[in-house]
């Protein structure tokens, strides 16, 4: 009773509620609770709570909460952000789920059919046993040997993901990188510091320069994103802060159309997903994979932005954080492009800055 109390005060009076709140919480639980009473207070309920000593049960709660919400290395409360590509979402596609004997039925099938569009039915019918296992901290890792089509057939990512936040949200980030974001980044990164590695992204939208090696615009755009939303120490004194160009490694691969897969996934030693490009050059790639634990899933897309879209989503279907050096450019991609969790996920100041200045103009 006084943590379900103590939760509704909060919540409608904030962190830290009046005095005079408090009293009539503990007054409710006197007059509805007769039999709680103390006959030996001065009214009957200072057990609850005492306004004169700040002591009883309602009182050490409320410190308790706030101690735990509370961030001791900068001395000022921290918010409650509770959801993230990591959170549990159940499927908006309620029916059909299968469990027990059928759900390990549909793993056989998924692991044996060479029908697409079957493979494509069973995993949407396991949604949920899925979920489950990739939220189990001891059955996380096994994900992709349960579920090995993630391997050779192309669209699943897509299809947990609109199953998990809807096919809306699904097709925002394409719906709106051309027809917004992308002009309003390039725009944007003229005040960004020249250095080689900016120079040679702005290279990418002109049109008369000769850029054999860059990136084709779309990836660029994404790149000087990151720029803009550099990686910081987090506060953290010993933790020495990367740079954007490096961050971009975290974020983007290339490799030589002819270079052994195989050898390079022995070596690409991280847990959190990146994408990989083979081509020729990097304007002009052939093929795209995702890399999740050294693991390379394919992407049935024809441009970098269409495979970054895939990226993105599999931080959500496989519950991934975010790389340490790319929160803030995932933060703001979730919540300003794809318009999830927008109010429920900690966002840093410079985020909240770089999206007043891009959406002023709407």
């Amino acid at each position: 009773m006084v943590n379900i109390l103590v939760a509704d005060m909060i919540e409608s009076h904030g962190r830290i509620p009046p005095i005079s709140v408090r009293t009539n919480y503990t007054l409710g639980i006197a007059t509805l609770f007769p039999y709680l009473q103390d006959p030996y207070s001065k009214n009957g309920y200072e057990h609850y709570y005492d306004p004169e000593a700040n002591t009883g049960y309602l009182a050490w709660r409320l410190k308790t909460v706030q101690r735990n919400t509370y961030d001791g290395a900068s001395g000022c409360p921290r918010p409650n952000f509770q959801h993230s590509s990591t959170t549990r979402r159940e499927s908006l596609f309620v029916s059909g789920q299968l469990f027990g004997e059928e759900c390990r039925e549909a793993l056989s099938v998924i692991r044996h059919s060479t029908d697409r569009s079957v493979v494509k039915e069973k995993m949407k019918a396991t949604f949920e046993y899925r979920q489950k296992l990739v939220h189990d901290p001891d059955a996380t890792s096994s994900i992709l040997a349960v579920f090995p089509r993630f391997l050779d057939t192309p669209g699943l990512i897509d299809q947990d993901f609109a199953m998990m936040l809807g096919d809306e949200a699904s097709g925002r980030f394409l719906t709106k990188w051309s027809s917004y974001f992308k002009q309003k980044i390039i725009a944007e990164c003229q005040s960004l510091p020249s250095s080689p590695c900016v120079e040679e992204l702005r290279a990418s939208f002109d049109t008369e320069a000769s850029n054999d090696w860059g990136w084709d615009s779309d990836m660029a755009a994404l790149l000087l994103l990151l720029h803009l939303l550099p990686p910081t120490s987090k506060g953290h004194k010993k933790t020495a802060r990367i740079s954007s160009a490096q961050a971009a490694n975290h974020l983007v691969r290339f490799i030589k159309e002819g270079v052994s897969l195989t050898t390079f996934l022995e070596k690409a030693n991280t847990r959190q997903p990146f994408l990989l490009c083979i081509g020729e050059q990097k304007k002009n790639i052939q093929r795209f994979f995702i890399v999740v634990d050294q693991k390379a899933i394919p992407c049935d897309a024809p441009t970098s932005v269409a495979a970054f879209d895939g990226l993105f989503k599999a931080h959500f279907v496989f519950s991934l954080s975010y790389d340490e050096a790319l929160s803030s450019f995932y933060t703001f991609i979730q919540t300003t492009i794809y318009n999830i969790d927008v109010g429920n996920t900690k966002e840093s100041p410079r985020v909240k800055e770089l999206r007043a200045r891009l959406l002023r103009d709407r």
